[in-house]
């Protein structure tokens, strides 16, 4: 049987923000540790959503697509898919939709799963393109970033609630993703307008951490600035 219990991630945040993009986990073996979740590809390449245990890339084009079984990812979070009871929820701008996600949440201190499928007013996403070696750093890399409107859009808003307590493993607040159901528009969600959709959540009482000890850049790479969460938080949200 599947553990639901469990939040897997692959990678830290924290070795993105200096530019550590190298693929460090095929797309393969990602997927023994979830069915579902968000990530991106080696290079930055682009924005994950992982439903059903497919893994669907939207590259800075805009073009969603399969990843294949060989491709690598840097960083990415998976779980297998329990999802609670099904509710209704309306929401105005972005900042009304989170206010509402945060009161769903059980507690501040714990991961959590969001899926949201519905019909939106409006959503605009954002997607990086693929950068190449020698790797510039995150906030750089929102320079060459593309971004997307879609009006009218029914699809699902997927991700993950991470508690502040892990700032630097991961981006504190709600990290979520978009794909459509005709798989046509997605990536990482920057704003959302009026949303009328069905809101699921999964808590976890584990966290499993998986680090690229096998890299030596990040086996090498200091990484106690305090700077770091910062440049998370400005490039994530």
């Amino acid at each position: 049987m599947a553990d639901t219990q469990t939040l897997y991630q692959h990678g830290t945040l924290a070795a993105l923000v200096p530019g550590l993009f190298t693929g460090t986990m095929t797309a393969q073996e990602l997927l023994t540790h979830g069915d579902t979740g968000i990530g991106t590809l080696a290079g930055l390449d682009g924005e994950l959503i992982i439903e059903r245990g497919v893994i669907y890339q939207v590259n800075h084009n805009g073009t969603v697509r399969t990843v294949t079984d060989n491709e690598e990812v840097p960083f990415a979070n998976v779980h297998f898919a329990d999802f609670g009871a099904t509710q209704s929820i309306q929401a105005g701008d972005y900042a009304h939709l989170r206010s509402l996600l945060t009161k769903q949440l059980a507690s501040l201190n714990v991961f959590t799963a969001i899926r949201l499928h519905g019909t939106f007013a409006k959503v605009k996403t954002r997607a990086v393109r693929k950068q190449e070696a020698p790797y510039p750093t995150l906030v750089a890399t929102a320079a060459d970033q593309s971004e997307f409107s879609a009006l009218t859009v029914t699809g699902t808003i997927s991700g993950y609630f991470s508690p502040q307590l892990y700032a630097g493993a991961a981006a504190p607040g709600f990290h979520l993703h978009f794909l459509s159901d005709d798989h046509t528009f997605g990536g990482h969600v920057l704003d959302v307008q009026g949303t009328d959709g069905q809101l699921q959540m999964q808590q976890f009482s584990d966290f499993n951490l998986h680090l690229p000890v096998a890299s030596k850049p990040f086996m090498r790479q200091d990484f106690t600035s305090k700077q770091i969460t910062a440049d998370i938080e400005q490039a994530e949200h």
